[in-house]
């Protein structure tokens, strides 16, 4: 059999960061203003007053201490609650492409690769920006890289999910080399006016190049690809209504259920088994047991979930050596936590170790893949 390897990774960071004391202070002035305005009706008992939150709020209930974002300004006026972009002429790239190019970009010079180099290009985000042309062929031609592109959406679990069909292009022989990047705007379908949700998401692209292993001495470490796993259930406990048939539906395009939202506390309690089930699954099938792998590198949704996760593989914590959390510094990323997780955590790895880069999320969407230093 073929063996594939991931050879670099990348990350574009955006510049702009919102503490969380800056987010529950315009999160708690926009509530004000709502609760003044509707005076009158909460008085009457016909709606309920928005309830204020606070930085120990946030931090107990997810472990994120501040989050990255491309526009800070529109997201902590209290008056808009929402990012603001201008819009861009069709013929310049747009702005997924631009944060996914740069991301590339740093993949494919770690890896020592130039864009001609790549013959396809997977672009695997939570959303895209548009509906066609695909994002990753605008990604493709700003690179310069050859072959084909296509987008995938599989939530949270969208880079884990790429990165089985970039293993398999390889290792089938349809491709010698795969970038898979996510660019995550999340920022821009997160509900900054729910109490419940305005803390969690960050903005971040990432990207992985995949590619055969070709026996030749490398200035930088492989992962060598053991397996991947992917599954799926469906559940309504995290969704988002916005498409394309809203405006058939004459229903009001900023309506609550066109944003992010979840059932936190549902998700928690059937995800965590969830993960942890289908990692030990995974591992048992390539004559592993949880304990033999030197470090997780899981989705960074929620500090708790990951500490759940851990606890039942192997009965430690997450955090520090064996599951590092980034959640605290990005927020949650969607399908880029768990790779921005792999790209600042694995340096200190010896060769022969093994690891599980695992996401999971809405769909519900879990996918695995097992590495080994080379």
């Amino acid at each position: 059999m073929t063996r594939v390897v991931i050879s670099g990774t990348g990350l574009y960071k955006p510049e702009h960061v919102i503490s969380n004391a800056e987010l529950v202070a315009s999160y708690n002035a926009y509530a004000a203003l709502q609760n003044a305005q509707n005076a009158d009706r909460i008085a009457a008992g016909e709606v309920e007053a928005l309830p204020e939150s606070s930085v120990e709020f946030v931090e107990k209930a997810s472990g994120i201490r501040q989050r990255y974002v491309m526009h800070k300004a529109g997201i902590l006026d209290p008056q808009r609650m929402r990012p603001h972009y201008e819009p861009r002429p069709d013929d310049q790239l747009s702005l997924m492409a631009e944060i996914g190019v740069a991301a590339a970009r740093a993949a494919l010079a770690q890896a020592g690769r130039q864009p001609q180099e790549v013959d396809a290009v997977i672009c695997a985000a939570s959303n895209m920006q548009r509906a066609y042309p695909a994002m990753a062929i605008e990604i493709q031609q700003a690179l310069g890289a050859g072959g084909y592109g296509f987008d995938m959406n599989v939530a949270c679990s969208s880079a884990t999910f790429a990165l089985e069909q970039a293993i398999n292009a390889v290792r089938s022989g349809s491709a010698q080399r795969v970038l898979v990047v996510s660019p995550e705007i999340t920022s821009a379908h997160q509900e900054w006016r729910d109490r419940d949700c305005h803390f969690i998401f960050g903005d971040v692209a990432t990207a992985l190049l995949v590619e055969r292993d070709d026996g030749q001495p490398s200035s930088t470490p492989r992962w060598e690809v053991l397996g991947t796993r992917l599954a799926t259930q469906f559940s309504n406990n995290i969704r988002n209504n916005a498409g394309f048939i809203n405006r058939c539906e004459d229903t009001d395009p900023g309506a609550r259920d066109k944003t992010f939202r979840q059932e936190g506390r549902k998700v928690f309690k059937e995800v965590v088994p969830i993960a942890a089930a289908h990692i030990e699954s995974h591992l048992g099938s390539l004559g592993l047991k949880p304990a033999d792998v030197r470090r997780y590198w899981l989705h960074q949704a929620n500090e708790g979930m990951n500490q759940l996760v851990v606890r039942k593989l192997v009965g430690g914590s997450a955090g520090g050596d064996v599951a590092p959390l980034i959640l605290d510094e990005f927020a949650n990323t969607a399908s880029a936590g768990s790779i921005i997780a792999f790209h600042l955590h694995r340096d200190d790895l010896r060769s022969g170790d093994v690891g599980v880069v695992c996401s999971f999320g809405a769909g519900y969407s879990v996918g695995s893949v097992v590495v080994r230093r080379v």
